[in-house]
């Protein structure tokens, strides 16, 4: 395993008038040069069968900052940068045709599709030492709210456009740090869109439900934008913003969540077992809106990472029949489930919470799982092969 590893810090900046239009003028310059390069990487293909490289690319960004004077303004290694990024989304394209999946050409970006542009090797001292400007190059100084200090070696200055607000996004290398002291439990977790999910220590965390508690102002705003067809007009765009801020909202909220929980459930349990659920498939159904707002896939994911992280276990388990499932005498059957909250086994006639009998019995899943592959040392997030009705 590395000694190291990459850690991400992001910050709002407050660019004065001059300073915004700057920012705003070289999104655009970046915007346009992508959607160039991909017109050159696509007509080079079709007219003579030849697949550009982005160091290929790169060696006529000289020759765009002669022809087009605006570019001068643009710090020579953003540019590249935009190279670089069109190549990865080429070697994404490549590497779905090669394994079958939806391919997924690299596409064309809109000016609302292209909000971020990278400073791939920022100075160390890019922050200022009282922590209130950031320098970035042919932009200056800007204001920068640092509400927690960052660590670490400065390996890339991203800026970032969210509506009409800036950020910058400084990832850092920093020593890894040591997996946490064991703790010896273990735990599985029943998530759901009544409660967001239920634990087999019978702990139950709220559904805040983030999406719905912002539905009732996010209609008005909605009809409101519907109400003004000219996408030309400034009213128009500043209902698009109230729209997507609402939109915003619900989202950063979410995801505090979901950092908080996995937080908590990694420091408290050295093995976490939960469901392998096919989240975009469940999405097509009824509860899609739900399921959308709760963010299962989210959630799973940041527990996986932190865990890797603190040296603790996440092994997902095949979720049919959990909750059918008697956690005592492993009596299978659908009239098991009496309603949302309620288990009563028709055989041996065990009953309690719903949520908490699936959670056991994924709990349980995870520890058989566990006890096949032997020791618990190494960190990761495993799926078992699909167990029976047994």
């Amino acid at each position: 395993m590395e000694n190291t590893t990459l850690r991400a810090y992001k910050y709002r900046l407050r660019p004065t008038r001059a300073q915004e239009d700057a920012l705003s003028l070289t999104l655009t310059l970046c915007q346009r040069l992508y959607n160039a390069m991909l017109e050159e990487r696509r007509g080079a293909y079709k007219k003579a069968g030849k697949s550009l490289t982005a160091y290929d690319q790169m060696k006529s960004l000289p020759e765009v900052k002669a022809a087009l004077p605006e570019y001068q303004g643009v710090n020579a290694q953003v540019l590249q940068d935009v190279a670089k990024r069109l190549d990865k989304s080429f070697q994404g394209f490549f590497r779905r045709v090669k394994a079958g999946q939806k391919a997924g050409y690299p596409r064309f970006r809109g000016r609302d599709r292209y909000d971020s542009f990278t400073y791939p090797q920022p100075s160390q001292h890019s922050v200022s030492g009282d922590g209130k400007h950031v320098y970035l190059p042919k932009i200056g100084n800007v204001r920068i709210r640092l509400h927690r200090p960052f660590a670490g070696k400065l390996k890339t200055l991203t800026v970032k456009r969210e509506g009409r607000e800036w950020y910058a996004v400084l990832t850092c290398e920093l020593p890894r740090a040591g997996p946490l002291p064991p703790t010896g439990s273990a735990v599985g977790i029943d998530v759901g869109t009544t409660w967001f999910y239920v634990t087999s220590d019978g702990e139950f965390c709220e559904n805040h439900r983030f999406f719905q508690r912002s539905s009732k102002r996010l209609r008005v705003a909605q009809r409101a934008l519907a109400r003004k067809p000219n996408k030309r007009s400034n009213r128009r765009k500043k209902a698009k913003e109230r729209v997507a801020k609402l939109y915003r909202k619900a989202a950063r909220s979410r995801l505090q969540l979901h950092h908080e929980e996995a937080k908590k459930l990694v420091a408290a349990h050295d093995l976490i077992c939960h469901e392998d659920l096919n989240v975009k498939g469940m999405t097509q159904g009824n509860l899609g809106k739900q399921i959308h707002d709760v963010g299962w896939g989210q959630f799973f994911s940041i527990l996986s990472s932190k865990a890797a992280e603190a040296g603790r276990r996440v092994v997902a388990v095949d979720p049919r029949y959990t909750s059918q499932r008697c956690r005592l005498c492993g009596h299978t059957e659908r009239g098991n489930r009496v309603g949302q909250a309620n288990f009563r086994c028709l055989s041996c006639g065990h009953a309690e919470n719903a949520d908490v009998n699936a959670a056991q019995n994924i709990l349980a899943q995870g520890l058989r799982f566990v006890a096949e592959r032997g020791s618990m040392e190494r960190a990761c997030h495993e799926k078992p092969r699909p167990l029976g009705l047994g």
